[in-house]
């Protein structure tokens, strides 16, 4: 499952722009060479028409993406109901149109068969599946019961039953069909034993270990299972959510760090966050719509600083967000390597880089609240710049893919990479977004829900707008329940520390030639900020001091040394950051299994081995090293010397990708010096199985992977097993090459790790 992650809002009253339809159902012409001239109105109406046109017939659920089509989204559905409202607003539909569409929707999303079973229904206990199937709306494959997306459909189920406020029947069958489709979700049968709710589950297997924790895209998720009637989350939820929470400084900007931008937008395209805090925003001094803002110019800061030169980015000509990508795989532009993607989640912060100059409109559009002097005229310089459809923007761009051969999913007959869809997800922050920036229409409809305002209520929110919701009731009811009055928490403090600016130290190792190899290195400490528990607290000192300490054995942590794959070499010392390093510093983690984690780089035009990989086999020459394996192996050997904290008997190495084919090269090299190894994506030779059976070792690949053919880590497995080694593989049968994430934040898989030492020891 790839939980979805998106977009929010902020509003300084730029422009006002109310220029209305005259013919609401007049159609929109394609926009070819001669574009009109770029106003809020255009581009608002054209993808509101998205939503309205191309809703599928008879269950009117809203596609996933167009014109490619494979399934309907209900979250994107979620979007479309919104949407509708805007429509009926602007008079681009009349209300009764948008009223008799958005009825016909909730009765189907009422009528749909909900059970435990795999095949047949379209949900379970109120929850929906991720993906429909586009006739019959009845779950699509074996996709999962969604949390985030289920809370996105029903941020809009509540939205139109708080707008659709007429007396009539359409409208009254519209509040009455909402209110029974958000009462019978069971938010408290997804929860855990942590008090979070899942990302998921399945029929064939259960709820998904992923959890949902602070900080991103989740926000209204959570208050609405908070604020439920009929099963509602306990509100210490939220204090668990936001235990998980990194605020630091990047790019200039003190925030609570979240990379993507659809993380910072989609709960503020439907709640009011200005003004008002939870108990952790009212220590912290601000709210979460300035959160927002500062990571909407954080996100702008560093594309203009553009450290991976990508061509185009600019003043106006920036936003990483998770959105479609040109390719899958590393491509050379200009002398340098870099790995593109697909669809991914890209965005910047402290902890987070994902970035192959892939830029996505809604992640400046959803943000035009937040930061509209900024926003605004770079979606007037992309509609200038790029181009545009009958919908409006198309979902992504790239000028530094210019290689028309290797396009997946691009448009021809342009210069560079022009993505060929429209993704609803990615269309409903454009035109909500742009719509709370004008107006705030859609903040003030949510602001009279109350199960909204019950949500926020139970969460600890106080202030603003929500101190006086329901004719001062709510502010009555927060002062019942032994709150202290906002007023009393509008000045910053220091309660809320500042994390450090990143759980990473930064270094370069130089060897004896002069050869120089940047790393990042983290001690179990830093991750924590003040203290961490080893058994028992204590005060955590610098590296240094750290490092001359003597602990016992029984306090000193693993060493876990991980290798990047090809696409993130360099000198930068962030690329290799990119790909499932972090899932070794989350908190959960780091309590279970503190360790140290030494991240080194790659110098661009190199490798890790000098194994060839040939269309047989892997062979591995023992009798030449390749200089950054060499430097890696010294590095190891010197933080050894330097740090008696790390265990010299839980020295584990991993890589993926390039980085697979390095881990076994390493280990052949100096099978003396590891106690375990996870080799995700990569091969070694069979030949020198012999030489590594003793080392414990979990190998990974994904069985469509087009880059590195399984058959490559399948050959070491039987080599290893023949030879008595301790070996096990796992290999994803519907997966391809990028499988870091259910290797990474698999638990099973942590747990093993950690469990391994040298000589067998346990």
């Amino acid at each position: 499952m790839q939980p979805l992650l998106r977009r929010q809002a902020h509003s300084l009253l730029f422009f006002l722009l109310l220029v209305l339809c005259a013919n609401a159902q007049q159609p929109i012409p394609p926009i070819g060479a001669e574009k009109p001239p770029f106003s809020l109105d255009e581009l608002q109406k054209r993808t509101f028409f998205w939503f309205w046109d191309l809703a599928y017939a008879g269950n009117h659920q809203i596609p996933d993406r167009y014109p490619t089509e494979d399934f309907s989204s209900i979250a994107a559905t979620g979007f479309g109901l919104t949407a509708y409202i805007i429509g009926a607003e602007r008079g681009w539909v009349t209300r009764e149109q948008a009223a008799e569409r958005v009825l016909k929707i909730l009765e189907v999303l009422k009528t749909l068969p909900q059970g435990p079973e795999a095949k047949g229904v379209a949900g379970y206990r109120g929850f929906f599946y991720h993906f429909l199937d586009v006739k019959t709306a009845l779950r699509f494959k074996d996709v999962e019961l969604s949390s985030i997306d289920t809370g996105l459909l029903m941020a809009g189920v509540l939205a139109v039953m708080s707008y659709f406020d007429q007396a009539n029947a359409t409208e009254k069958g519209i509040r009455e069909t909402a209110d029974a489709l958000y009462r019978r979700v069971e938010w408290d049968w997804f929860l855990n034993a942590k008090n979070r709710l899942s990302m998921g589950w399945f029929p064939e297997r259960g709820f998904l270990n992923a959890e949902w924790r602070g900080y991103n895209e989740a926000m209204v998720l959570l208050l609405m299972a908070i604020g439920s009637p009929t099963h509602p989350a306990p509100p210490e939820m939220w204090d668990s959510w936001c235990e998980t929470y990194y605020r630091t400084k990047f790019e200039g900007q003190d925030m609570v760090n979240f990379g993507p931008l659809f993380g910072h937008q989609y709960s503020q395209m439907f709640v009011d966050f200005r003004g008002i805090r939870d108990k952790y925003m009212g220590k912290a001094g601000w709210d979460y719509f300035e959160n927002s803002r500062r990571a909407t110019l954080a996100n702008r800061s560093y594309c203009l600083k553009n450290p991976g030169k990508f061509a185009g980015y600019g003043p106006n000509i920036w936003g990483l967000t998770a959105c479609d990508g040109p390719f899958n795989g590393e491509k050379t532009f200009n002398g340098k390597a870099t790995n593109f993607m697909t669809y991914s989640a890209r965005g910047v912060a402290a902890d987070y880089l994902v970035d192959d100059g892939t830029i996505a409109p809604t992640a400046v559009g959803g943000s035009l609240p937040f930061a509209p002097e900024v926003c605004l005229p770079a979606l007037e310089a992309m509609w200038n710049r790029f181009p545009v459809g009958k919908y409006g923007f198309f979902d992504a761009y790239n000028e530094t893919f210019t290689d028309a051969s290797a396009w997946q999913k691009g448009q021809s007959g342009h210069p560079f990479w022009v993505d060929v869809d429209y993704l609803g997800i990615d269309q409903g922050p454009i035109l909500i977004q742009i719509e709370n920036h004008r107006t705030g229409l859609i903040w003030n409809v949510l602001r009279k829900n109350k199960y909204i305002v019950a949500g926020l209520q139970r969460a600890g929110f106080t202030g603003g707008w929500l101190d006086t919701a329901d004719d001062g009731r709510q502010a009555a009811n927060g002062a019942a329940q032994g709150r202290p009055p906002s007023a009393a928490r509008r000045q910053p403090s220091d309660e809320v520390p500042l994390d450090p600016p990143g759980f990473f130290r930064r270094e370069v190792y130089m060897d004896a030639a002069g050869h120089e190899l940047p790393y990042q290195l983290m001690p179990p400490q830093t991750a924590f900020g003040r203290r961490q528990k080893l058994g028992r607290e204590i005060e955590v000192q610098s590296p240094s001091d750290t490092a001359r300490r003597q602990p016992s054995a029984a306090n000193r942590q693993p060493l876990v040394v991980f290798l990047h794959g090809s696409g993130e070499r360099g000198h930068q010392n962030h690329e290799q950051m990119r790909n499932g390093v972090f899932a070794f510093c989350e908190n959960d983690n780091l309590k279970r299994h503190p360790c140290w984690l030494l991240v080194p780089q790659c110098p661009e035009n190199d490798r890790w081995a000098t194994a060839k990989r040939e269309s047989d086999k892997t062979h591995f020459d023992p009798d030449s090293i390749a200089t950054p394996g060499k430097m890696v192996i010294e590095l190891v050997e010197k933080l050894l010397r330097e740090n008696p904290s790390i265990d010299p008997d839980r020295v584990y190495l991993t890589g993926l990708s390039m980085g697979g084919f390095g881990t076994f090269d390493l280990l052949m090299r100096r099978p003396d010096l590891f106690a375990a190894a996870v080799p995700l994506c990569g091969g070694g030779d069979p030949a020198f199985a012999e030489r590594i059976k003793h080392v414990p070792m979990w190998i990974f690949h994904g069985r469509l992977d087009p880059v590195v053919s399984s058959k490559y880590s399948e050959q070491m497995y039987d080599a290893l097993k023949k030879a008595g080694g301790k070996v096990r593989y796992t290999e994803f049968s519907t997966l391809y090459h990028d499988i870091w994430n259910q290797v990474y934040y698999n638990p099973e898989m942590m747990k093993w790790l950690f469990a391994q030492r040298r000589g067998g020891r346990r």
